[in-house]
């Protein structure tokens, strides 16, 4: 009777000793491992990301056409 008790018991403690392994289904469609660098890898680039003050000093570049830019674009080529 004694030793079924602690076979038992030292059987609950085995497995309450057991946690999710790298490769054990995560989030999503990613595994553990993977969903951990994820996370990681999100904060880095938050770290990264610049201050609104940063963004301040940083001149704005228009690199985009105007829509008359655009427009006598395609009717100088329209004769080609």
């Amino acid at each position: 009777m004694i030793a079924t008790r602690l076979l038992a018991v030292s059987c609950l403690g085995l497995l309450a000793a057991c946690g999710q392994g790298q490769n054990d289904p995560g989030p999503g469609a990613v595994t553990m491992g993977e969903a951990r660098a994820l996370d990681d890898a999100a904060e880095m680039l938050e770290q990264r990301r610049l201050s609104p003050e940063d963004l301040r000093d940083v001149p704005a570049a228009d690199s985009a056409p105007s829509q008359n830019e655009i427009a006598a674009g395609a009717q100088g080529n329209a004769g080609q």
